[in-house]
């Protein structure tokens, strides 16, 4: 009897698609096919496979098996978990995973290989090579370094005859793992954590751990050892660590490799296709066995995935806002399920989900409580801008120019952290008022100094400031509002034009090669004050660096964020914990408009507990998360008239269910964004409630016009 394939196209569609198995070809599950749609022939990926019981009408054959890895089962199995979970097509997940089998394949390689011919003239050296090259079709270099002899002797082979000169696909060869090396040496808070993470994966089945150590405790060590563990127990074994800056990549990088004597597999949207292309075959066929990259490398096709890292697990960098939107850490957690692997989410600041899933016993909860040797955590100090603010026209408290200058007399570094781009977030015109926002979008424009442009960090909109306004036409007339780090960093060159000055933004860094280069000019303290945005503010380790003030340290908790002050606290603590981290005592200064903030005064007496209660008790009265749930719903469409229709309709067919309460439709804070006018719910559902279920359900029940989005988040992160 033949069978039926059920196929998955990364494609926005609602379901995998059947075929029949041709007569002769034998397919397996994770197979990719060539699958005809219509008049085209299509990638796909078998995630089903049935005996054909007879039917109505005849299915279209497969074409062929592609020359392709196959995906592993567990990758299959999360593709589509990962969809249901994001009430998304599951072709969208897919599409993620295959980016790297779709990728641009690596040029070929020339290798060099025997014909059987003999040398018309034997000498010492050509034996040498004919000797080496028994081993394996290796490059011609490559061949004469491994024969110890000179380039001509392999090419005078190859003239002849002896050697025959073919091309073959490139595969990535990484070399293995040496967990048998000797790791960092361990103070006795860190042994007891790696030794209770050895415990935990030890027991070879699906286990969650919350590494929570304050800042500069050395959570990469213990970890480094957890993974020792587990690649030295089974041969085959593979880890994944993710990270929510690509900044953070090359660190990390360095620090496996100096443990394992080996480089990892790095993958991030900055890693060439060609690159991309390598790895994500070389995780296919277990020859990758560990894995440092952003948040889409939990889609690669690992064929023996034991253990899955989280580093600073609570960043919102791993929320995924377009395309497929979904929560890195969560499904981390989802995919360590399916895989029955070891996952350990790391933080200095955990996320109240992590705190309470810890508190509850879910979570192994492992806790580091003190920095790694001599370093002691920063003495950090509340600047009450309403009692001293900056004088006219500047942004730095006298308080805070006080200390840079006593820091870099000393010869010290300092971060000012602003977590705003550009130079000034608004501009506007002094004779009518005019803001200028972006074309079609309710943007503001941020003035980038740098480049004489106005900037819709949203959007990707710029222009040149013009001379005059649009709007009234006054000249000289536009003015910046607020500050930006380009406007800080101009202040502070004016302040101390001695000192060496840099910015690190994401305006200012375009790669992952120049972040590395200014994390290590920073290092080597060739930079007495960095002004930066979160890119650096957490993760990085700065030995001189004793100061760091916060310039505007209320920004976070302005706006309707539900999240805002956890979010603002977990900010402020990784940016002032780049103080100090040696032996040299550190110190932060925070400038805040609100002093008497639960924030502000959680960070002043370093009493996290304090805050995480306070904050659990609000979040509980109004079952918010981690005590209840939350999903947003965004409707977007170019014709105001028809998305009101459409959003007042799909109000009507919601659902009816206990423990779920919607609210909207109403407008959405940026209420058009290129052109298109956006419309939100929110759902508030208790934990009882499968909200993924509900939120599948009611859209199931709509049909929305070919004009109009919709756009469903689990657990939103984003509340514009």
């Amino acid at each position: 009897m033949s069978r039926i394939a059920s196929v998955l196209l990364p494609m926005p569609l609602p379901e995998a698609f059947d075929y029949a198995e041709p007569e002769g070809m034998v397919l397996q599950l994770g197979d990719q096919v060539a699958a005809p749609l219509g008049p085209r022939l299509l990638r796909g990926v078998v995630v089903a496979l049935r005996e054909a019981a007879g039917g109505n009408r005849p299915l279209k054959p497969l074409e062929a098996i592609l020359e392709e890895p196959r995906l592993p089962p567990g990758t299959v199995e999360f593709v589509q978990w990962a969809a249901r979970y994001s009430v998304d097509w599951p072709g969208q997940p897919l599409a993620i995973a295959l980016r790297g089998a779709r990728a641009q394949k690596p040029r070929p390689v020339r290798v060099v290989e025997l014909t059987g011919a003999t040398p018309a003239r034997p000498t010492p050296a050509r034996a040498k090579v004919l000797q080496a090259a028994t081993a394996q079709a290796v490059s011609p270099p490559d061949l004469a370094r491994a024969a110890g002899v000179g380039a001509g002797v392999v090419k005078g082979l190859i003239e002849e005859g002896v050697l025959a000169v073919r091309l073959v696909d490139a595969v990535a060869r990484f070399d293995p793992p040496d967990p048998a090396r000797p790791g960092a040496a361990l103070n006795p808070s860190q042994a007891a954590a790696a030794q209770a993470l050895k415990a935990m994966l030890a027991e070879g089945s699906f286990n969650v751990a919350l590494l929570d150590g304050v800042t500069g405790s050395g959570k990469t060590e213990v970890y480094l050892e957890a993974a020792a563990q587990v690649l030295a127990s089974d041969p085959t074994a593979q880890v994944l660590i993710l990270l929510p800056e690509i900044a953070l990549t090359q660190a990390v990088i360095a620090r496996v490799t100096a443990r394992f004597g080996a480089e990892p597999g790095e993958w991030h949207s900055d890693v060439a296709p060609p690159a991309r292309r390598r790895v994500w075959e070389a995780v296919a066929g277990g020859r990758c066995r560990i894995v440092v990259g952003a948040r889409s490398a939990l889609f690669l096709p690992f064929s023996n995935l034991k253990l899955i890292v989280v580093d600073e697990e609570h960043d919102a960098s791993f929320k995924q806002e377009e395309g497929f939107i979904y929560h890195a850490r969560d499904l981390a957690v989802a995919r360590g399920k399916i895989e029955a692997a070891g996952v350990i989410l790391a933080s200095a600041t955990p996320s109240l989900e992590s705190l309470r899933n810890a508190e509850q016993g879910r979570y192994r909860w492992l806790k580091l409580s003190s920095r790694h040797g001599a370093a002691q955590l920063p003495d950090i100090q509340i600047i009450d801008l309403r009692q001293a603010p900056p004088d006219t026209g500047r942004w730095l408290s006298p308080a805070l120019v006080k200390a840079m200058g006593e820091t870099f007399a000393r010869g010290e570094q300092t971060l000012l952290f602003l977590n705003r781009r550009g130079y000034a977030p608004l501009v506007l015109c002094k004779a009518c008022g005019e803001r200028m926002t972006a074309p079609d979008t309710d943007s503001w424009l941020v003035e980038h100094r740098y480049s004489g442009r106005l900037v819709c960090h949203l959007t990707g909109f710029s222009m040149p400031k013009p001379k005059a306004c649009p709007h009234c036409g006054a000249h000289d007339s536009l003015v910046s509002i607020g500050p930006g780090v380009e406007r800080v960093e101009e202040e502070a060159k004016g302040l101390f034009p001695q000192a060496r000055v840099a910015v690190f933004s994401s305006d200012t860094i375009f790669d992952a090669r120049e972040a590395r280069r200014m994390i290590e000019t920073m290092a080597e303290g060739q930079i007495d004050i960095l002004v930066a945005t979160q890119a650096a503010a957490k993760g990085h380790n700065f030995p001189n660096l004793t100061l760091v003030g916060v310039v505007d340290a209320d920004l976070g908790l302005r706006g309707g964020d539900l999240r805002a002050a956890e979010r603002t606290y977990q900010l402020l603590a990784q940016a002032t914990g780049r103080a100090g981290r040696r032996d040299k005592a550190g110190r932060a200064l925070l400038q805040t408009w609100a002093p008497e903030h639960a924030v502000m005064q959680a960070l002043a007496a370093q009493d996290r507990d304090a805050f995480v209660e306070a904050e659990m008790a609000e979040r509980e009265l109004a079952g918010l998360p981690p005590f209840g749930r939350l999903a947003a719903v965004v409707v977007s469409g170019v014709d105001p008239v028809q998305l009101e229709g459409f959003v007042q309709a799909m109000a009507q067919a919601a659902p009816n269910a206990a423990g779920v309460a919607v609210y909207g439709p109403a407008d959405a804070p940026l209420a058009l964004i290129r052109g298109r006018r956006r419309k939100r719910f929110l759902v508030r559902a208790d934990r009882t409630v499968d909200l993924s279920a509900y939120m599948a359900t009611w859209r199931a029940r709509v049909k929305p016009p070919a004009a109009v989005r919709v756009a469903i988040d689990i657990d939103p992160y984003s509340f514009l």
